[in-house]
């Protein structure tokens, strides 16, 4: 046991010095292109530099992965989340991507060969960027790339930048004293690391525009040890068992004759614990009294098999835009519950609204569960025909029915481009829609779900029964190894009005963003209790509850940034979003942020909301 726990601690050690090296190397780079790490990149220019400091060579399509037409700026915490996903390519990479055009395996291209490949395939490159790199001598001669010099001198540039950047910030004293950023947690817009015990954690990227409502946060880098509070504000909250607790969510009595729209959705848990979801856009034209519900969608047909996700939190946001995108106003909220059902009821005038769903992030996160064998997709029948399962038949109806947005029992293109987006990445243009059209089952101009199974099955057939890219499609889409839904929560918004037909439309499948992070400490500031911390009169705690969850917003009214503690050791039968009891967080002036979301972990019994922010 001795040994077992030295090993452990010197893994968990390991694991750390790692990390450290890591945001070590993120902040060089940083710092290499802005005076400091509380500076934001404001440009995809600046990105695509930044990046390069750091050793990688963005295409453009990965720069617009990351800098949409919704961005505005990226945070140093966002820069860190990218260098994660995005890893420097290797050598061996490098290499194989080459041994593919050459076809003799000589270690040599042609230039010609180079010339149009580059020029015609791909992310195209003009004849002078090629001409550029067939001039260079260290790695051309007689005509011809020597691919294996190239790599290895792209290799070594990338090793310098990064080596030099690092030099500059050792070399500089006042730039090694800045604290850096460590990009874990929610798009609550904090950062957080244990300052006690090594725990586990849920890493969350940030979103692409995430920033908090003025100002960036950062997380404490200093060891436990060295920090000492010199304010506290404590918040104790006893909360009965909350299972099926109902607040009186009012529908109307003459609701099925008012006019309704209804739109389906889903929350999607990314690998590295960020949440998206769809996000909508509602018309209403003329001013009503409206009944606006979010809840999980059951999607459970075989009798006795549970549905994991209908314990999930589902909230709903209504922000109203005024001029642009760029300018939503919150209106409400769906805080009244009646069972998993959330909803709001009031009078809303007409105009434009966005809907932003949201889910704390408690109950849908990473669970690491022990799987006894991958289930089975595919098998060939007598006649040696390739056939789906029949649980994979099964869990592509679940996923035809999320995906079908409308409940319409058709797939337009726009839903099938949703689907697509979320396990490819790429869309379906009208071309490759009519083709679709002549091969599989369609109505309407939409595909039918004989027409969506034949679709998977095609692409079995496509890979000779290898089920790779079905298993890419099911992983991206939440499913487990044995097909059961963990990593994804399906949703149902319903809308009602009084006096106009509501019209509502998924436009987005992308993280919570700044609007719905604003939204979301306005909420809290509005409706919680303020607590001025004891000693520091700039920081207030606002803490907001309902009869399952509690919201805590951090406020920071000084010119100076505050690094905040946070400790929930008390707290019992409770859940949080951060997975961790005691952390550390870091608020920018002016600014405010979420805290942290608890819910009870066991919905049937007390729960005990006990924390303690502290000032460091």
């Amino acid at each position: 046991q001795k040994v077992t726990h030295t090993e452990n601690s010197r893994v968990k050690k390991s694991q750390h010095s790692e990390e450290e090296i890591f945001y070590m190397n993120c902040r060089a780079a940083y710092l290499t292109v802005f005076k400091s790490s509380l500076e934001n990149i404001k440009s995809k220019e600046q990105l695509c530099l930044v990046l390069q400091q750091a050793g990688r060579n963005p295409s453009q399509k990965t720069l617009d992965k990351y800098w949409t037409s919704q961005t505005t700026t990226l945070n140093f915490d966002d820069f860190c989340t990218i260098l994660k996903k995005e890893k420097a390519a290797t050598k061996n990479e490098l290499l194989r991507a080459f041994g593919k055009i050459d076809k003799d395996n000589s270690g040599y291209i042609l230039h010609d060969e180079l010339y149009k490949i580059l020029t015609t395939r791909g992310e195209k490159m003009t004849l002078d960027e090629v001409s550029a790199i067939t001039k260079l001598a260290d790695f051309n001669s007689s005509g011809k790339l020597d691919y294996n010099k190239f790599c290895d001198i792209y290799v070594t540039t990338n090793e310098q930048c990064c080596k030099s950047a690092l030099e500059k910030l050792e070399v500089d004293s006042r730039l090694r004293r800045q604290q850096f950023g460590s990009q874990v947690e929610t798009s609550s817009e904090a950062i957080t690391l244990p300052v006690s015990k090594p725990s586990p954690r849920v890493s969350r990227k940030t979103d692409h525009k995430l920033t908090p409502v003025k100002g960036d946060n950062r997380i404490s880098s200093r060891p436990s040890s060295a920090q000492t509070c010199k304010a506290s504000v404590s918040t104790t909250i006893s909360m009965s068992a909350s299972r099926n607790r109902s607040t009186k969510l009012i529908e109307p009595s003459t609701v099925k004759e008012w006019q309704c729209a209804q739109s389906k959705g889903c929350f999607y848990l990314e690998d590295d614990g960020e949440i998206i979801s769809h996000k909508y856009r509602l018309h209403l034209p003329q001013r009503s009294v409206v009944c606006i519900t979010i809840k999980p969608l059951n999607l459970c047909q075989v009798e006795g098999k549970s549905c994991q996700w209908l314990s999930v939190d589902t909230i709903l946001y209504i922000l109203k835009e005024n001029e642009s995108q760029d300018n939503l106003q919150l209106m409400t909220f769906t805080e009244q519950q009646n069972k998993e059902m959330f909803g709001w009821k009031g009078e809303l005038g007409s105009g434009v609204y966005w809907l932003l769903p949201f889910t704390t992030g408690c109950r849908l996160k990473k669970v690491k569960t022990q799987i006894t064998g991958e289930a089975k997709l595919v098998y060939r029948g007598e006649d040696g025909e390739l056939a789906l399962t029949k649980e994979l038949r099964a869990a592509l109806l679940e996923v035809f029915e999320t995906i079908d947005l409308d409940g319409n029992g058709l797939l337009s293109l726009e839903e099938y481009n949703f689907f697509e987006l979320r396990t490819s990445g790429e869309k379906c243009d009208e071309e490759a829609w009519a083709v679709c059209k002549e091969n599989f089952d369609m109505k309407k101009n939409e595909l039918t779900r004989q027409g969506f199974m034949d679709l998977n099955l095609m692409e079995a057939n496509d890979r000779e029964g290898d089920p790779s890219d079905l298993w890419i499609t099911l992983l991206s889409l939440g499913y487990n190894k044995a097909l059961e839904m963990t990593e994804a929560c399906p949703f149902v918004i319903d809308i009602y009005a009084e006096k106009c037909k509501p019209r509502v439309k998924a436009i987005f499948l992308e993280a919570g963003g700044w609007q719905l992070n604003r939204a979301i400490c306005k909420s809290v500031v509005n409706k919680g209790e303020a607590k001025v911390m004891d000693g520091c009169d700039n920081v207030i705690v606002y803490t907001y509850k309902t009869d399952t969850r509690i919201t805590s917003v951090i406020e920071n009214k000084s010119e100076n940034k505050v690094i905040i503690h946070v400790n929930n050791e008390h707290s019992k039968n409770c859940l949080s979003n951060r997975g961790l009891t005691v952390f550390a967080i870091e608020v920018a002036p002016k600014s405010m942020m979420v805290a942290q979301h608890v819910m009870p972990l066991n919905d049937q019994e007390e729960w005990l909301y006990n924390c303690v922010h502290s000032l460091l």
